[in-house]
């Protein structure tokens, strides 16, 4: 498994769910310091013991807003209903940080039909929320939870990662890799638009299908760096 250079003190804000889980299980096997949080800190660490157990690496469990203040990078992957309610409880923990919104707006029961927030994206709306001290960044709503969660599972899915500050994607990129995962610069904030939709119609291809966790493959060979 490819590492990331650095070492990061990630905290995933809905770590408790399938898909933060997932992704505190691949980077905590990457090296990194992985604290997931929930509503109910007895919520968090009951979980985080059966993830140290599935990883072999101590993952620990807090509260939310705790989870948020002690790390350098916070990953919010909770539902869409309680997105808002939980940004307002670690707001006050985030500025300065690398903020990665793993939001999809999905509003049961019409999961399989795009139904984008006024304003454009969910991860817009946060950008514009918690302004320019956070470096808001759009990732991972694309990749199928139950995939994250199995370690022997080869991620055969792209991400699509959106933000206004290049140098916070290119750390997302990073920490993709490190989840074994190909991801891509997608631009600005704005674009995060696309990877939502996207999650509404996979649902509605997995299902149409039968296929167990439909994905995204961007083809062609890049020849430049300039994103």
């Amino acid at each position: 498994m490819t590492t990331y250079s650095k070492k990061m003190n990630i905290a995933i804000i809905g770590g408790t769910g399938a898909l933060g889980s997932g992704l505190a299980l691949r980077w905590a096997r990457a090296g990194h310091n992985i604290t997931i949080g929930s509503r109910e800190a007895s919520r968090a660490t009951q979980i985080a013991e059966q993830l140290s157990k599935k990883s072999g690496i101590e993952i620990f469990g807090l509260d939310n807003p705790s989870a948020a203040e002690f790390a350098e990078l916070v990953v919010m992957a909770v539902p869409y209903a309680s997105q808002k309610t939980t940004l307002k409880a670690i707001k006050s923990h985030l500025d300065g940080k690398i903020f990665i919104d793993v939001t999809v707006p999905l509003m049961p029961p019409k999961v399989r039909t795009v139904q984008l927030p006024e304003g454009g994206s969910v991860a817009k709306g946060v950008q514009k929320e918690l302004g320019d001290t956070v470096r808001v960044v759009s990732a991972f709503q694309n990749v199928a939870a139950t995939h994250l969660n199995d370690l022997t599972h080869k991620i055969d899915c792209d991400v699509l990662v959106c933000g206004n500050d290049k140098d916070a994607r290119t750390t997302v990129i990073k920490l993709a890799e490190d989840a074994n995962m190909k991801a891509w610069h997608a631009g600005r904030i704005d674009n995060s638009a696309v990877a939502e939709a996207l999650t509404s119609i996979l649902i509605f291809i997995n299902g149409s299908y039968k296929i167990d966790g439909a994905g995204i493959r961007i083809v062609g060979e890049p020849h430049t760096s300039d994103n």
